[in-house]
């Protein structure tokens, strides 16, 4: 590895990690870490790979955004982990931060079903989304009900990154 590909990859790591530790704490995510991680990965991109490589850190940055950007319309997500998602795709190719968003999804579905096991409340679960099925609409979970709560989705992105980066 590259003393230059090393580097991005532990700046970025060191992003994602900070916005992981405000997200456990505030459930926040920092515009300012974002958009400081934007240029930073951006930046690096156009250093390392002149203007080809400025486009495909575009690319990632819009592929990140694209792939996160439904869940959140469909309130299934907070708006700081699309703009985290993003981020993270701003330091790979376009591949690369495709492979990145589908791994945090997958890492993020497997947390949420570990957190309603873990709560016993799986047939809870299954139960409204039967229900969903049937009625052909959202049903919001009981104030009682875990799926209801915030989830700190920046781990899952975290997952997702080191996947790709190792």
């Amino acid at each position: 590895m590259a003393f230059e590909e090393m580097s991005s990859t532990v700046l970025l790591l060191g992003l994602v990690g900070w916005a992981v530790v405000s997200d456990l704490r505030y459930h926040r995510i920092p515009n300012l870490l974002v958009f400081l991680g934007l240029a930073l990965g951006l930046v690096n991109q156009a250093y390392t790979g002149g203007i080809d490589g400025l486009g495909n850190g575009v690319l990632g940055v819009l592929i990140g955004f694209a792939v996160f950007l439904p869940l959140y319309a469909l309130g299934g997500m907070a708006a700081g982990d699309v703009k985290l998602m993003a981020m993270v795709g701003g330091f790979f190719p376009p591949g690369d931060a495709l492979w990145a968003a589908l791994y945090s999804l997958f890492a993020g579905s497997l947390c949420g079903l570990l957190i309603v096991l873990a709560h016993g409340q799986v047939r809870r679960t299954l139960m409204r989304y039967w229900l969903m099925l049937q009625a052909r609409a959202y049903l919001d979970p009981a104030a009682d009900e875990v799926a209801g709560k915030p989830f700190p989705y920046s781990v899952a992105v975290l997952f997702g990154t080191l996947l790709v980066v190792f």
